[in-house]
């Protein structure tokens, strides 16, 4: 049922032009959001992109609070921001259309590839180890994130480093790739039969497409949320 990305090799190495297209489009449409909605700001907003964009700001600040004291958490506000955003608009893409030619796939969500999924979880493990070391310097980091507050728990905390990856990036994908895989097939039965089966393929994508945005709504807030829990567990003291 699912076409497959056209793969490209550039120096030996494959690229998914899928992919490459979906999170070049997910860049560009932050990008856009972020520029268009604080070009004109004023003290007193009159702009509904203004209010949003203000909006998401005070949301990221609360959702950091959360996890850390603000007075360090402070520093990953516009990580935060980036990284919500950029899931949020990358769950999206695939709930407005598909582009499929000549059996390739050109078009659909970046988070409903494992290899995107894992890239940002990847990412997120590294720079908590990083600030982990820059805020406390290497010793107090590796005692605080494996030795405290029992140092035969070691094993397991290191154990959890993988798990933490895994889980972070399969839980986006699953999440996202299983809605988008749906809606395919409600959109097959639609097509099945003729006007029949559109009576019912219709109201029922409609439904579900409204529940993959909250899903994905949700998804987005869950991985951020965690990055800044991960962040706190390698910065601030047991």
């Amino acid at each position: 049922m699912e076409a497959e990305s056209k793969v490209i090799h550039i120096m030996g190495l494959g690229f998914s032009l899928n992919i490459i297209i979906s999170v070049l489009a997910t860049c560009i449409i932050v990008f856009l959001f972020c520029f268009i909605a604080t070009r004109k700001l004023s003290v007193r907003p009159t702009s509904k992109s203004q209010l949003a964009i203000e909006y998401l700001v005070d949301f990221i600040r609360n959702m950091i609070s959360s996890s850390l004291h603000w007075k360090v958490g402070q520093q990953f506000h516009l990580l935060g921001f980036t990284l919500f955003l950029f899931v949020w608009v990358a769950n999206m893409l695939g709930l407005v259309f598909i582009l499929n030619i000549d059996g390739h796939s050109y078009w659909k969500s970046p988070t409903a590839s494992p290899i995107v999924t894992l890239g940002l979880a990847l990412m997120v493990i590294l720079l908590t180890h990083y600030f982990g070391i820059k805020e406390n310097g290497f010793k107090e980091y590796f005692m605080n994130s494996y030795v405290r507050p029992v140092a035969p728990l070691m094993p397991i905390k290191i154990l959890e480093e993988f798990t933490n990856t895994l889980t972070l990036a399969l839980r986006l994908y699953g999440n996202i790739y299983a809605g988008e895989i749906l809606l395919g097939l409600i959109a097959s039965l639609a097509n099945s039969y003729g006007l029949l089966t559109w009576v019912v393929g219709i109201p029922l994508q409609m439904v579900w497409q409204g529940f993959s945005i909250f899903i994905g709504s949700i998804q987005a807030f869950v991985f951020t949320t965690l990055t800044m829990v991960y962040l706190a567990h390698k910065i601030e003291a047991e």
